[in-house]
């Protein structure tokens, strides 16, 4: 390991002037924040079925492989509309594309509350599907248009702890409306909780429109002199790509190994967004609310170690090693949440262990496709890899709700989890490193 993070470390970029230092923050306190905020929204509003779980199944008489299917379901939808979804945002712009997403997954969203049947759950599920795909990679396209390869992994993993923060904030907020709002004005708390969370990607989609430029050439808040040297770093940054024709895109071995890696470690991440509240209900813990507010530790210590692990890949050049050591992390976690399963205390710090490595593998993931792909190939490329990624999310809640159905427990969806992300990990082992980064001195 030491000689592949030297190897590595020779390949880091030079040291950047105060001058591009100052812009490129400049930049990131202008969308950083603001994607953060919508990806906030958007995961909240993905997975918050996994707490309407709580209440849902014995209101509407649902079993665990029903729910497990309509979880799942979005990302058939998400699958079918990726890569179409990011040409479009590639061709018309983020800000008119980012904010018809988030508008109508909102709506999708809060339909969720009219849900009574099985048919209804998988209809509506496999809409919210198509009307979120392209947003996630849409994002990881648009910081392309910004940051060089060498500041990307930092910034990619400063918007993602936003995965982390939906289960820090997410978690309290749905098992306080689970608890304290079912059966006001007739409704259930799960009805009330998929109205209170859809309104606000609706809100957020309209300001959009207003706030996110394109690129940096209509960007009013930058001077000619930062946009120079923005537009500079992002040409040179290019100019060793090739911006291939998508059907070339397609059939490039290099972008469906990365699918496949992704997909590995997706499926870890929606073992844990689904299915988190009820391994900790099964440890004992009976109010929602509770469940909740421990639902956020995890995620809590997920964000830190998001930003420092990719921080501390940027500084070294280093990406394989940043992504396959938290991947083992994660299964490890897994495993030992099953072997303590009957200790609360322990459940959660192997749940906390589990969840920050899944989480840490994402943002420097996307530092190796990023590496290659450019221009409207990496519009295709960066929506195929995430849509083949994604499709884990339909196999992940399925797979571990069919597992408890025929075994009555979650152990063998654990490990099932916990051995797919041995093989992202050893998978991205096997991958050349990146080249060389390179910077410009302002």
């Amino acid at each position: 390991m030491a000689a592949n993070l030297i190897s590595d470390h020779d390949r880091q970029a030079p040291v950047p002037s105060t001058f591009e230092e100052a812009t490129y923050r400049k930049v990131a306190w202008r969308l950083i924040p603001f994607l953060l905020i919508c990806y906030v929204v958007a995961y909240l509003d993905r997975v918050n079925v996994g707490f309407a779980k709580l209440q849902m199944l014995g209101d509407l008489k649902f079993s665990e492989t029903v729910y497990g299917l309509g979880s799942g379901i979005f990302f058939i939808g998400y699958f079918l509309f990726e890569v179409p979804s990011n040409v479009i945002l590639h061709r018309v712009g983020a800000r008119v594309w980012i904010a018809r997403i988030m508008i109508s997954w909102g709506i999708l969203s809060a339909c969720m509350m009219f849900v009574a049947t099985p048919t209804m759950f998988y209809v509506v599920r496999f809409l919210l599907g198509l009307a979120e795909a392209g947003f996630f990679p849409g994002i990881i396209l648009y910081l392309t248009y910004w940051y060089p390869a060498h500041r990307r992994a930092k910034m990619t993993a400063f918007f993602m702890t936003a995965v982390a923060l939906s289960g820090i904030i997410g978690g309290p907020l749905s098992g306080w409306i689970l608890r304290d709002f079912n059966g006001i004005n007739g409704w259930a708390g799960w009805q009330w909780m998929f109205l209170i969370e859809g309104v606000p990607s609706v809100i957020i989609g309209i300001v959009v429109l207003f706030f996110l430029d394109d690129r940096i050439a209509h960007a009013k808040w930058l001077n000619a002199e930062e946009k120079a040297l923005l537009d500079r770093n992002i040409k040179m940054d290019n100019a060793d790509k090739v911006d291939e024709p998508i059907g070339k895109i397609f059939a490039t071995g290099r972008v469906w190994l990365m699918g496949l890696i992704y997909f590995s470690f997706v499926m870890g991440l929606y073992g844990i967004s689904f299915w988190l509240p009820t391994i900790i209900k099964q440890t004992g813990i009976a109010d929602a609310l509770t469940i909740g507010l421990l639902s956020a530790i995890p995620y809590a210590f997920a964000a830190v170690s998001m930003v420092l692990v990719a921080r501390h890949a940027d500084a070294t050049g280093e990406r394989r090693w940043h992504i396959a050591i938290p991947g083992l992390l994660g299964a490890v976690g897994l495993i030992m949440s099953i072997v303590w399963r009957a200790d609360t205390t322990l459940a959660m710090v192997a749940l906390t262990v589990a969840t920050m490595g899944i989480l840490t593998t994402l943002p420097s993931f996307w530092s190796l496709p990023t590496s290659f792909l450019a221009g409207t190939g990496a519009a295709a490329g960066i929506a195929l890899i995430n849509s083949l990624g994604n499709l884990a999310g339909f196999v992940s809640p399925f797979a571990v709700g069919w597992l408890k159905d025929l075994t009555s427990s979650t152990n063998s969806g654990m490990y099932l989890l916990a051995g797919s992300l041995v093989v992202g990990a050893l998978l991205t082992l096997s991958t050349p490193a990146p080249k060389a980064a390179k910077a410009t001195r302002g």
